[in-house]
């Protein structure tokens, strides 16, 4: 990628960051944002990835406050028993644990899911939430791009491998739910098939938005197979729109020097950014509905390309390539 298409791709994800401060502005000069309330979830179980911190902290929280089995799947241990501490002291709910998982890792990945299973335990919510944003270029343990390693692929697998446990959990009436947090850069995002590696030039905004843009993808191609099954288990994707967290430590300075200045004001906290995933997770709103792209709770338009079932049939099969899993798509999903 040149220099100017690599400062074009930073200020179109610079740009639509900025409409979406905006609207956030606006939202709490007119009253802000109330915490939604959401209905007790005893006896459920749910894995957050990245929920050792931010967004993912909140949101496990969040569904450990609902009487939830939470299940937080990180890469720090350290952070990791930290996190588990102070949820179960906020919200009185000793079934908060950790296991640990590496997304930048397939092996890993695989790990996670066999520990999972050895628990004997139902899975009623994936919430695909972890992720890494405008990194230096540098490669997963399995050699791909770690943006759309880290953020896509790695939880394309870890759904691929959690599916059985979810359908098994779900019922009619009471489906099982994967919950994938995109962003708004999806709507700048690019997606070449041929180069998903970004080998033909490296922008970090490029490749952070290229994930997402991905991660939408794969979540309207992943509800319509489910619905093709008829599984009891729903995809929608959540975004939970510019929140102040330590995500931002690999953007540009004068971003940087915005958010410690003025966070507080122009971006949500981890709390206000949590509730969306938390809304897609448990809403009454949302049972047996999937295949939406969800802004503060709400249902919004992605990108118009995220629609297109011929993409969404590519990129799906790229994937299964990529993550060495057979594409079971075209008559039945994975049996």
């Amino acid at each position: 990628m040149s220099p100017l298409s690599a400062a074009r791709a930073a200020l179109r994800v610079y740009a639509a960051g900025a409409a979406v401060i905006l609207a956030q502005l606006l939202r709490r000069c007119r009253g802000g944002f109330a915490e939604p309330v959401f209905p007790p979830q005893p006896g459920r179980v749910a894995i957050v990835t990245g929920g050792t911190e931010g967004i993912g902290f909140a949101t496990a929280k969040h569904l450990a406050r609902l009487g939830m089995h939470v299940i937080i799947a990180g890469n720090n241990d350290s952070k990791a028993r930290e996190a588990v501490r102070k949820i179960r002291e906020e919200t009185l709910n000793d079934k908060v644990e950790f296991l640990y998982c590496d997304l930048a890792s397939m092996k890993s990945l695989r790990q996670f899911v066999q520990k999972f299973k050895m628990k004997k335990i139902p899975l009623h919510v994936l919430v695909n939430n972890a992720g890494v944003m405008m990194v230096p270029q540098r490669e997963t343990e399995d050699g791909f791009e770690e943006h759309f390693g880290v953020n896509y692929l790695g939880h394309f697998l870890l759904t691929h491998l959690l599916l059985d446990d979810l359908q098994a959990s779900g019922s009619p009436g009471r489906s099982s739910r994967v919950v994938t947090v995109s962003s708004a850069t999806h709507y700048v995002g690019e997606l070449d098939l041929d180069d998903l590696q970004s080998s033909g030039g490296y922008s970090p905004h490029g490749a952070y938005a290229r994930s997402k843009l991905a991660l939408v993808l794969f979540s309207h191609r992943l509800q319509a197979l489910l619905e093709a099954k008829g599984s009891p288990v729903t995809a929608n994707v959540a975004d939970p729109g510019v929140v102040n967290t330590d995500l931002y430590r690999h953007v540009f300075w004068g971003t940087r020097l915005l958010k410690k200045l003025f966070g507080w004001w122009f971006f949500k906290t981890p709390d206000e950014g949590a509730w969306t995933s938390v809304y897609a997770a448990v809403s009454p709103a949302l049972e047996g509905v999937g295949g939406r792209y969800l802004y503060n709770e709400k249902e919004a338009k992605s990108l118009a390309i995220t629609y297109d079932p011929k993409l969404q049939r590519q990129l799906w099969a790229r994937s299964c390539q990529m993550t060495g899993i057979a594409d079971m798509s075209r008559d039945t999903l994975w049996g």
